[in-house]
């Protein structure tokens, strides 16, 4: 019987058989389903992306009419990634111009708020230079990354060292004060880049710290549209499930610990975010079409249900893609055209 070329969630490659195949892409998507409270894929859903894993060709693509925007977090770090010795405006010109980025993203080489703050009077300059160099919208972006705020690195205590203490009292104080500072670092940076001309602001990697973090988000992005109502937020997360590491903490009367990528559209929504970003987290020990089935269904399920538009994360470890930091182009291109054809969400 012939063989499937496919990959394991490591990238690791593998062959199957059509059977394989078929029983990979339908457990994943059970499984998502019962993971989220969900429904799974339909039939013809499922065939579709049987059809398109099964392609044996080294690139997949998209039918005509169904491409979507595609955009980038990091650039200016990941081109160091690909070896490429490049400052932040020559890797914005590569992501526009050699590989073709429907929007692009300048930030700061930690990648976080709390630490672009105090050079924020350095970069807008740069920033400003930077507009004039493109063509495509220019966001800002950087993540709430609250561990900056505890101990050694800032003013507040390390809840991680406090839990284990059973000091859980005080480990939710200090994650309730650092969800106050983190919420003043976004907003500062935010309105300054946009005041610059930021087409947007992308808040990146959301909830890596658990319900906090997405607290924080949540909190930044209401503040932003109060003061900037047709500012652009795009809200993109770290995980398909937000942790309890406070585990009551609420927003819009909704427990935020738990969360499902749906659950989570509906809260960036409601706080004024303008695009979501789901995450589906890859789990190594599966197939890549596994995985994917099961990104799939739980990204479907959040465009069903949006009012905004939908970029999936679909990256190193996301989006039903390897956990790798190079990752191969056949599985880009044939978790891509699934992801698209399937959800019909906006962009990448």
């Amino acid at each position: 019987m012939q063989k499937i070329f496919s990959r394991q969630g490591d990238g690791r490659a593998i062959e199957l058989t059509e059977a394989e195949l078929m029983q990979d892409i339908v457990d994943g998507s059970s499984e998502a389903a019962d993971d989220a409270g969900i429904a799974p894929l339909s039939d013809d859903e499922i065939n579709h992306i049987f059809d398109i894993c099964k392609n044996v060709g080294k690139i997949a693509g998209v039918e005509r009419g169904c491409e979507v925007i595609t955009t980038f977090d990091g650039p200016t770090v990941e081109i160091r990634h690909a070896g490429i010795i490049a400052n932040r405006q020559q890797a914005l010109q590569i992501f526009e111009r050699c590989l073709c980025a429907d929007t692009i993203e300048f930030s700061h080489v930690d990648y976080s708020f709390k630490p672009a703050k105090t050079i924020v009077h350095e970069d807008l300059p740069l920033f400003e230079q930077s507009q004039l160099l493109m063509v495509i919208p220019v966001f800002y972006g950087a993540m709430p990354n609250l561990g900056l705020y505890t101990y050694p690195d800032g003013p507040m205590p390390n809840p991680m060292e406090l839990l284990p203490l059973g000091k859980i009292d005080e480990a939710r104080e200090a994650y309730e004060s650092v969800v106050e500072l983190a919420v003043k670092d976004m907003v500062y940076v935010a309105s300054a880049f946009y005041e610059a001309g930021a087409d947007g602001i992308n808040l990146d990697t959301v909830g890596a710290s658990g319900d906090p973090d997405f607290k924080a988000a949540l909190l930044a992005a209401e503040k932003l549209k109060e003061k900037y109502p047709d500012i652009c937020i795009e809200l993109g997360m770290a995980g398909e499930f937000v942790l309890g590491t406070h585990g009551e903490l609420n927003h819009f009367d909704q427990r935020l610990a738990g969360l499902f990528p749906h659950k989570q559209l509906e809260m960036a929504q409601r706080a004024g975010a303008t695009i979501f970003g789901p995450v589906v987290n890859t789990v190594a020990k599966k197939t890549i079409p596994w995985n994917l089935a099961r990104a799939i269904t739980m990204t479907k399920a959040c465009v069903e249900r949006a009012a905004i538009p939908v970029h999936a994360n679909m990256g190193m470890g996301v989006g039903g893609l390897p956990v790798c930091e190079t990752l191969p182009v056949d599985m880009v291109s044939v978790a891509s055209k699934a992801m698209v054809e399937i959800t019909r969400l906006d962009g990448l």
